[in-house]
């Protein structure tokens, strides 16, 4: 599919998504248009599209329209560096209201070009530690948001890996060394990891071949599990990552759905489709007049456990049924 094609059809998708709300709330709002940033981090991904699609579904619920009183400009990322950048500076330059920015990565493409234009972003792990804002309570800049996480899942996500699979004695922890939240990540894993019985190893790749071959690598030993921890890289090879894992034998707990509903394990996180919800309302603020620096950056409230039990079958696992009905999905 061509690439026109894939915006034409993401376009379709927004505007379905801002269908059929009552005309009465978009007349609440004045006639002033008011213009979105969105830098969309990976093209023709449908956890993405969906995702955004719930951002505008929260815009519309307050009152806020494509092309009566909201603008909207778009620039597609590829999880390339240079490209973040790219788009950030030509974002930047139009001048938009606000900005919805999605992860890390992105943020940290938009701030060095901007101190004035506010930014809300989303799915951020540590906004603090990677010097986003001042403190959660007072932001201070032109940024704030929600975060992904609390450092204490890593706690959670080894619980629910020797759960279900109790003869796990190794770990291999995914993650992104060039992030903060991926060192920090790594630390509440290695912990808590001498109270569940297991040795970390650490998997610090930077791309599709390096995480391959450290994959491949950590997999020649027995009894071995993966955790995949929260990262633009992680996301972005997502499904290499799912076939890594079928194809060794590994079983993987992952930050988020979008993992197992592509045939990974198990997962347990946020329920980012909730949190663009949310960032709507914090949007919503800033068009009408509020600064980013007055609004305290929040905090998961929701979070989800999704387990595939085609995918424990094929590994062969039985998944204890207090783990079942905990599930928020179970994907059979």
């Amino acid at each position: 599919m061509g690439l026109d094609m894939r915006r034409r059809e993401f376009i379709t998708l927004i505007g379905g998504a801002m269908a059929g709300w009552p005309s009465a709330a978009r007349a609440q709002q004045p006639n002033q248009m008011k213009r979105i940033g969105i830098p969309v981090f990976v093209e023709n991904n449908s956890a993405e599209q969906a995702r955004i699609a719930a951002f505008f579904q929260g815009l519309q619920q307050l009152g806020w329209a494509v092309g009566q009183n909201l603008q909207v400009e778009i620039r597609w990322g590829a999880g390339d560096t240079e490209r973040n950048r790219r788009n950030a500076a030509e974002l930047v330059a139009l001048a938009p209201d606000v900005i919805l920015a999605q992860g890390s990565v992105t943020v940290a493409a938009l701030l060095p070009v901007t101190s004035t234009v506010p930014i809300v972003f989303v799915i951020v792990p540590d906004p603090v530690g990677a010097s986003f804002v001042d403190s959660l309570a007072r932001p201070g800049g032109n940024a704030t948001g929600f975060m992904s996480f609390e450092y204490g899942m890593g706690a959670k996500w080894l619980e629910l890996l020797k759960q279900i699979a109790p003869g796990t004695t190794r770990v291999a922890i995914v993650r992104d060394p060039a992030t903060s939240a991926g060192a920090g990540q790594l630390g509440a894993v290695q912990s808590v990891a001498p109270s569940f019985g297991v040795e970390v190893n650490p998997i610090s790749a930077r791309d599709a071949p390096e995480l391959e071959r450290a994959i491949t690598a950590f997999a020649r030993s027995s009894n071995g599990g993966m955790v995949v921890t929260q990262s633009g890289l992680t996301f972005l090879h997502r499904d290499l990552i799912v076939a890594l894992a079928a194809r060794h034998k590994l079983p993987a707990v992952y930050y988020e759905r979008n993992f197992v509903t592509a045939g990974g394990l198990i997962s347990y996180g946020p329920d980012f489709i909730e949190q663009h919800r949310q960032a709507a309302t914090y949007v919503d603020r800033i068009l009408k007049g509020a600064k980013p620096a007055d609004l305290p950056v929040q905090a998961p409230t929701k979070f989800e456990l999704v387990i595939n039990l085609k995918t424990a079958k094929a590994l062969g696992l039985t998944v204890p049924p207090t783990l079942l009905t905990r599930a928020d999905e179970v994907i059979e």
